[in-house]
């Protein structure tokens, strides 16, 4: 404990640097401020928050076994839409406020005009709950700084300002509690675009955290004769408001988001005063969290991904329906039923939670589309949830059928992409018995272990279930899986994808796994590779095509990279594969590049990117390569 005391104040003096050419006077602020950092931390360390987290294990024990929750982002930006004076106003929707840097009377005008009436809480929970959710978290507050509760320490709120005169958050906990869902609130604690002292609002009060260049994030330091202000917001709004939700509805979890629009000490004041006031909520974390610790009960991963990049321990990601959260009239880029069935076994695989937001319409209503995705992925987990409930990460290396998730004594095999041959393969070293469809237990899994050590599933011959189908098989002991990617000749094509690749060298970080952002940064040495490890179960070679799959931004990306495949056995490193390929740099797009043809038979196999030069600042973004098999 006292190693990471040290390493968390070593990194606030490194972090404090900036202030060397501040003024006297300033440089004095900016000492007290990180002072106020070093005692917040020292304090939680050595007390309160560790003694807090001796009961984390009892308080999310529920959360992990819940693994799928609903996330709304519903306020007064949900009635226009993402339209604002007639104009379409692009990107996420819950920020008009912002982007047209409306006034607050003017955003009060328009809250004059929210009148939900189609609202319905327990319509809402129902939704969620035979969509198979197991939590739900509203935004009780947003950015906006607007609160969808009764609050005794704002008028800026729903029973004061609008002619809906209903408390939506009281409706809502009853309908929660009624049926068994467990309930939280989102609360925008760094950001408040109303109040005179808080971080967000440049246009009308000029306060830093905000778009303009004088303070995005860290504008504390740059400016600490503003943190009186936050400090002051915190004091009279922010803490007053977080505490009045617990007790007035007693929300099994809280939801917090930007941190880094506030100081340290403020976040960690404010997990303080949760904890002090109920110290059984779950709190997620994005509430208090720098480069040496994550004070929530567990860790978010980026907005809307499509790729999980690697993270240890509890986590949660957030997609939504379309691209934005709050409710967006002209944003139909609705993902299908079967991306999001996919999602929620990925993660499960991988030990996490997904939390998939809806963003429902002003007068309280769903959009059909988030309706229509509800249904199907309700229909899905009525009959499949038993594989992801409670399920555990599955032991399974990559197979490019899906993925795996494990429960008690049943190992439960999530296959996507169903192979024609009625022949699905498993890596070797899984001891498991003739299993069944978990879609109808009738229909039989018979299991034949192959003179490799592998297996050969005998399958039907069509996918009982386009989305994800789920195979399942008891096993007794421990499973002893081989922990080696795994490529077979009968799949469409196999990925290796960047975010699963051992690093050689350092600086490498990840893109946040959104659509072709699932990608590896920081490629700005020649001393910098990757590499994928890699078997093959073929017992004869089968051909494959090699694709590269990148990013390269026309003024920061160039170079040329060498693409190399090794055979590997317990005495030489065969090289089998060798192509120079130069990276384009003329598209912001995703550039998809053939660099030769491979024939592999059974063994074990790397496969590696290595610069060749790199002629810009990075070489590129590589998000993945593939290997698709050539039938001739």
């Amino acid at each position: 404990m006292k190693r990471f005391l040290f390493y968390t104040i070593s990194i606030l003096a490194v972090h404090y640097t900036s202030a060397q050419t501040a003024g006297d006077e300033d440089k004095e602020m900016f000492n007290r401020a990180k002072q106020r950092d070093q005692k917040a931390i020292e304090e939680a360390i050595n007390g309160w928050w560790t003694a807090s987290m001796k009961t984390q294990e009892q308080r999310i024990a529920w959360w992990r076994e819940a693994k799928f929750g609903m996330f709304i982002h519903w306020g007064i930006y949900s009635l226009p839409g993402g339209e604002w004076k007639g104009k379409k106003v692009s990107g996420y929707a819950e920020h008009l406020m912002r982007k047209e840097k409306i006034s607050r009377n003017d955003y009060l005008d328009l809250a004059h005009q929210f009148n939900p009436e189609k609202f319905n809480a327990e319509e809402w929970i129902l939704n969620a709950k035979k969509a198979g959710m197991k939590y739900f978290i509203i935004t009780a507050k947003h950015h906006d700084g607007f609160a969808l509760y009764d609050s005794k320490f704002s008028d800026f709120d729903i029973l004061e300002q609008t002619p809906f005169k209903r408390d939506p958050m009281a409706e809502l906990a009853t309908a929660a509690k009624k049926h068994g869902m467990k309930f939280g609130f989102y609360y925008s604690h760094a950001f408040d675009w109303e109040h005179p002292d808080a971080p967000g609002n440049d246009w009308e009060y000029n306060n830093p955290g905000g778009d303009k260049l004088i303070g995005g994030a860290n504008w504390y330091d740059a400016h600490p004769e503003w943190l009186p202000k936050a400090i002051k917001y915190v004091d009279e709004k922010a803490i007053p408001q977080i505490k009045e939700l617990l007790t007035k509805y007693h929300p099994d979890i809280l939801w917090f988001d930007t941190p880094h629009k506030l100081p340290l000490s403020e976040n960690i004041r404010i997990l303080k005063a949760i904890r002090e006031t109920d110290p059984n909520v779950v709190v997620n974390g994005r509430l208090v969290r720098n480069a040496a610790a994550n004070f929530g009960d567990y860790k978010n991963t980026a907005d809307r991904p499509a790729e999980f990049y690697p993270v240890t321990g509890d986590w949660e990601a957030i997609p939504t329906t379309n691209e934005s959260y709050g409710y967006h009239k002209y944003d139909s880029s609705h993902k299908s039923v079967t991306h999001f069935i996919q999602l929620i076994a990925s993660a499960a695989s991988r030990g996490g939670n997904l939390l998939m937001n809806i963003g429902p319409k002003g007068d309280g209503s769903f959009d059909e589309k988030d309706k229509e995705i509800l249904n199907g992925i309700g229909a899905w987990m009525q009959t499949n949830g038993e594989s992801i409930y409670g399920a555990d990460a599955g032991p399974l290396p990559y197979h490019s059928w899906g993925v795996s998730t494990v429960k008690k004594n049943k190992l439960y095999l999530h296959v996507f992409h169903w192979p024609t041959d009625r022949k699905l393969f498993v890596s070797g070293s899984v001891q498991i018995n003739n299993g069944y469809l978990l879609a109808d237990p009738t229909q039989k899994i018979k299991v034949n272990k192959l003179a490799n050590g592998d297996l050969q599933l005998n399958i039907p011959k069509n996918a009982p279930d386009k989305n994800n189908t789920v195979l399942v098989f008891d096993y007794k002991g421990k499973l002893y899986p081989d922990s080696t990617h795994f490529i077979t000749n009968n799949t469409m094509k196999e990925r290796f994808l960047a975010f699963d690749a051992s690093q050689h060298g350092t600086g490498f970080s990840f893109g946040d796994g959104k659509t072709n952002r699932y990608y590896l940064d920081g490629w700005k040495s020649k001393k910098q590779s990757v590499s994928w490890q890699f078997r093959s179960g073929n017992d004869m070679p089968v051909k494959f095509k090699i694709v590269v799959r990148y990013l390269a931004v026309q003024e920061t990306s160039g170079g040329s990279f060498v693409v190399v495949v090794d055979q590997l056995n317990s005495k030489t490193s065969k090289e089998l594969f060798h192509s120079l390929h130069g990276v384009s740099t003329d598209a912001r797009n995703v550039i998809i590049q053939e660099v030769g043809n491979i024939s592999l038979g059974a063994g074990t196999f790397r496969l590696s990117i290595h610069p060749e030069k790199i002629d810009k600042q990075e070489l590129m973004k590589l998000l993945e390569v593939e290997l698709i098999p050539i039938n001739n």
